[in-house]
């Protein structure tokens, strides 16, 4: 039987990088997105691939629910948790439905997709959990001068690099493994739908993306940054993050106490 790989957002960039390139090392597919018409033009040129099209709409309850249904029901080898969009604003200037529909999108759905998933891949022993961030995730010590403000898109990747460093440590010695990549600025249509020209700014490859998770995930990274070629300074970053975690004391820290 061939491995299964659930991808979403499978309809361009990122998604569907994944999605042609998983076929070449055995998977057959469930492809999830909102434009049915782009998902079957992805299935249609791979007639030796097994590939379920899922339309869903991942910022509404009922398009999660359909998708982790799936999760939870076919025998997932891997899940590709992808779907995003951009809203970059500053929050004050955030409408509302756009707030909750990123918040849906990339917080919510990886969350419920993922608790999904993995029972099952825990009583099979194995599985992959593969979710899609970026360095933004890391941004939010940046002055207002360095980098446009986007707080709850910054958040929402932050939330989804927490949440799979904690959960690779959940699921140590059980055969399942979670992945997290952090990619820059990628040469896809996601800037282009919120009127963003960046042509102009070097850009990594969507199939590039793809390239540095797999291998990251054989390297055992449980955090890939394709564009860092200097492994030591995330290293450098977790290593702060635990030391400051350890550092804490039920005492009251002397900067904080009046003079």
């Amino acid at each position: 039987m061939a491995a299964l790989a659930l991808v979403t957002g499978a309809s361009s960039g990122i998604g569907r990088a994944f999605a042609e390139r998983l076929p070449g090392d055995g998977y057959d597919l469930i492809v999830t997105g909102r434009r049915r018409e782009r998902l079957e033009a992805l299935a249609e040129p791979l007639p030796d691939v097994r590939v379920q099209v899922v339309r869903a709409d991942l910022s509404t309850d009922q398009g999660i629910d359909s998708v982790a249904e799936l999760c939870a029901s076919q025998p997932l080898t891997m899940l590709v948790n992808n779907a995003g969009v951009a809203h970059y604003m500053p929050l004050a200037d955030l409408p509302a439905d756009k707030a909750r529909e990123l918040t849906q999108v990339k917080v919510v759905a990886p969350t419920m997709l993922t608790r999904a998933a993995v029972p099952g891949m825990l009583s099979r022993d194995t599985g992959t959990i593969v979710n899609v961030a970026g360095m933004i995730a890391f941004a939010g010590p940046a002055p207002a001068s360095q980098m446009p403000r986007r707080a709850i898109y910054g958040g929402s990747l932050a939330y989804i690099v927490a949440m799979s460093q904690t959960l690779h440590a959940e699921l140590e010695g059980t055969g399942v493994n979670v992945h997290v990549v952090c990619p820059g600025v990628v040469a896809t249509e996601f800037h282009e739908v919120q009127g963003m020209d960046l042509s102009a700014i070097p850009r990594m490859s969507a199939e590039d993306v793809v390239t540095a998770a797999l291998a990251g995930i054989k390297l055992g990274e449980v955090v890939s940054a394709p564009g860092v070629a200097d492994y030591s300074l995330l290293e450098a970053v977790f290593g702060a993050d635990l030391a400051a975690f350890a550092a804490q004391s039920p005492q009251l820290g002397c900067r904080y106490r009046a003079s």
